[in-house]
């Protein structure tokens, strides 16, 4: 019968599927959009790119560490020669995404970075990259109904279909890590019910094992131990090993959740603990515009959505101690007044006290346009002891910080180009030099920079000027800045 949809636990008819909806969603994600405002059929996908999305059976997911190793060499490998050739890139870029996805875990969180963050690969072949590598956020290869159903039964104690009262088999979307379902509490609640990829646990280990072996051969041959990569990949490691831990999620989102329940602007869905493991996260349904669409509306709303996005992260950083350090395109859901839900809970660095005190004296002394106090700040956050390496760090950071000293300031790809520009010419001079006053970044710094390079790219898209300045001044007051360790 036309119009019937096999929903787990009940059929029942419904209207033909629409392509005007979408479904965005990615691994930490808790929440997921239909997106066009308006509620859609559990299957109303519509996909930007077509591409048939293939299943991957618990048993057909490459686990092993040197199979792994040899299969995102060749990745790398293709997409290297791609890179340094000038024609079209399309079909290698198509390639690329799909070897990723098949791959998931960490090989498949590069290709999320490379969908968006500006300066990653080439402005020629940019285009191309960006096209494919965004499909990783969401329409990676599946997990197979069977094992996804067999992993609820494990984790939640009973199959779907007698926990909820509907369970839709297809999932909205799925990413390196997990996957999502629409489903229907016996309360009548929409959820979403996110559920790991079995076998992905194995596979992510098997990944940051790998990584020490990739690091301590750059350390050796390529004089990347003077910048403590060591220690940059144990931080790395603990951050992605809690993404693993969907109860540690819960229990983030639910303090965000109180950290902005008085920020009317910022939504942050409700946590459903009854239906949660450290394998499976159930959050409230939201639906609202994509990134891609609300960056081809008005100016006047893509500002108010910057506005919110910088209360959002800033607020996080200075009065939470905390951060999301992963800010993709995917993780946002738009709503017409200016209000935005935000996803993905599972990367959260958390920021030392004292660091606080130093970011809030910098923020101050940007907006306040106090280049002396700015850098003394500067100083004490980064452990900076003078030399060569301090004056370039200082710059780099003074340019970083420019949204706020040059407030109202339009955030442009061009602007996010220079700044990494600037990182690699950083990373190239001080690799081998010596008696430059070089300091390792300090502990818990490390996910700044991709917060920074992947938030500003994201706010670059959105492509509008912004008084960030004013924004800061609403929720970090002076009296909340302490300048007497600056004196």
């Amino acid at each position: 019968m036309r119009g019937i949809r096999r929903i787990h636990g009940i059929e029942r008819a419904g209207s033909r599927t629409r392509t005007n909806h979408s479904v965005d969603a990615t691994d930490g994600h808790s929440v997921y959009a239909v997106h066009g405002g308006r509620s859609a059929p559990h299957r109303s996908i519509r996909r930007d790119y077509k591409t048939e999305r293939t299943t991957v059976s618990k048993d057909n997911l490459p686990r092993g560490r040197w199979t792994r190793i040899m299969k995102a060499a060749s990745v790398g490998a293709r997409a290297g020669v791609d890179l340094l050739n000038r024609s079209a890139s399309d079909a290698a870029a198509q390639k690329t995404a799909e070897a990723l996805g098949q791959l998931r875990g960490l090989a498949t969180k590069v290709g999320q970075m490379a969908s968006y963050v500006d300066g990653i690969v080439p402005p020629s072949k940019s285009e191309a990259y960006e096209k494919w590598m965004k499909t990783l956020r969401s329409q990676a290869p599946q997990s197979s109904w069977s094992d996804i159903r067999e992993s609820l039964k494990a984790e939640l104690g009973e199959y779907p279909e007698h926990l909820f009262s509907e369970f839709d088999e297809s999932p909205v979307a799925s990413a390196s890590i997990g996957q999502v379902y629409r489903a229907t509490t016996r309360s009548g609640q929409a959820v979403a019910v996110k559920v790991q990829h079995p076998g992905i646990s194995e596979a992510m280990e098997n990944d940051l094992r790998s990584a020490g072996f990739i690091e301590s051969t750059l350390a050796k041959f390529a004089g990347m131990r003077k910048f403590n990569s060591k220690h940059i990949l144990e931080e790395m490691r603990q951050r992605f090993r809690e993404e693993l831990d969907y109860g540690l999620e819960a229990q983030r989102q639910e303090e965000f959740r109180r950290l902005f329940h008085e920020v009317p602007e910022v939504h942050i869905p409700k946590v459903f603990s009854e239906y949660c493991s450290s394998r499976v996260l159930t959050t409230a349904w939201a639906q609202g515009r994509s990134f891609d669409e609300v960056c081809q509306m008005a100016p006047t709303q893509r500002i108010a959505w910057a506005e919110t996005l910088w209360h959002f992260v800033y607020r996080a950083n200075l009065l939470g101690g905390r951060f999301n350090a992963d800010p993709h395109p995917g993780n946002y859901i738009f709503h017409d007044d200016g209000h935005i839900t935000f996803l993905d809970f599972g990367c959260i660095q958390p920021i030392e006290a004292h660091r606080t005190v130093s970011a809030r004296q910098m923020h101050w002394a940007a907006r306040h346009q106090n280049d002396s106090l700015f850098r003394d700040a500067a100083r004490i956050l980064l452990e900076l002891r003078g030399g060569r390496y301090e004056e370039r760090a200082l710059d780099y950071v003074s340019a970083c910080f420019r949204p706020l000293s040059e407030s109202p300031f339009h955030l442009t790809r061009s602007y996010v180009v220079e700044l990494v520009d600037k990182m690699k010419a950083m990373i190239a001079e001080f690799r081998t030099s010596k008696d430059d006053g070089y300091t390792p970044l300090p502990d818990g710094l490390f996910f700044v920079n991709r917060l920074q390079f992947g938030f500003y790219s994201v706010l670059a898209r959105l492509d509008v000027p912004v008084d960030y300045g004013a924004v800061e001044g609403r929720f970090l007051t002076d009296d909340q800045v302490d300048l007497s360790s600056l004196d």
